[in-house]
């Protein structure tokens, strides 16, 4: 199986990127399953169901959110009625939506994607590691699904290391994101599980985190707010992480990490190159 992971979409910029470059990746790499962390995709905060379908009609299959997963009012309502949109499962209980979701790819395997929250310089939520191994021991690895993809939304590297160790065999990917920048980390743990500390977001780089730099500077050095943060517009890199997957054993083989478009260095994955 050939899965692929795209690092949260931020803003116009991001989603320009993404819904354009989906299509050709899809077909480029005969991909089996996509995961897209959308969290930041409507104006660097949230997102609307509009965007949601457009992600989805341009060929993910399933999209992860984070802390930002209810700034737009309106997904409380829409999560509901939309499957392929998963929140951090920590959330407390009651939460509208969920936090894991079993889909079929197209080569008619059986994904579980998780999304969860880290909790170090984060809200507090509950336990991650809990709320996932409650979802692993419930659905295993080549039990209950042929893949398992889980999506870790949290700041502290340390968090996403220590996680990677905890889920290492029993689930075929563990990635994080929030921090917007990728890490050169990527790679199969010992006993099978493809990692990385945070793939970046697909947004513009000649920014502060994807937001416009006249804000975010000022705020450093008057320590207050002007106006609102607006996302950067220029051109965007994808950023995301290729997995191939052994089908016997629902475990990575090999990883690598892809960047198209925008002012970051290009790299595709040369074990899918044609």
């Amino acid at each position: 199986m050939r899965l692929l992971f795209i690092g949260d979409v931020v803003g116009r910029a991001g989603r320009k990127a993404v819904v354009e470059a989906l299509p050709v990746l899809r077909q480029r790499y005969d991909l089996d399953f996509v995961v897209v962390n959308g969290e930041n995709a409507a104006g660097g905060f949230g997102i609307t169901e509009a965007i949601t379908q457009e992600i989805l009609d341009a060929g993910a299959d399933a999209i992860t959110l984070g802390n930002h997963a209810f700034d737009q009012k309106d997904t409380l309502v829409f999560i509901e009625r939309q499957p392929r949109l998963i929140r951090p499962l920590n959330f407390p209980k009651g939460t509208p939506g969920k936090g894991a979701g079993l889909f079929k790819a197209r080569n008619d395997a059986d994904v579980l994607v998780m999304n969860a929250m880290g909790r170090v310089y984060m809200i507090e939520l509950d336990c991650p590691f809990r709320a996932i191994d409650a979802e692993l021991n419930a659905c295993p690895l080549k039990e209950g699904a042929d893949a398992i993809f889980i999506d870790f939304h949290a700041e502290a590297t340390s968090e996403k290391q220590a996680l990677g160790v905890f889920v290492d065999g029993r689930a075929t990917g563990v990635v994080g994101t929030h921090t917007h920048a990728p890490t050169a980390d990527e790679r199969v743990l010992p006993k099978g599980t493809a990692y990385q500390s945070d793939t970046g977001m697909t947004g513009d780089y000649n920014s502060v985190l994807g937001m416009d730099t006249e804000e975010p500077v000022h705020r450093f050095l008057a320590r207050i707010p002007r106006q609102r943060f607006e996302p950067a517009t220029g051109p965007a890199t994808v950023c995301g992480l290729a997995i191939e997957v052994d089908d016997k054993t629902g475990l990575a083989v090999q990883v690598g990490a892809l960047r198209l478009g925008g002012c970051l260095s290009q790299l595709e994955p040369a074990f899918w190159a044609a």
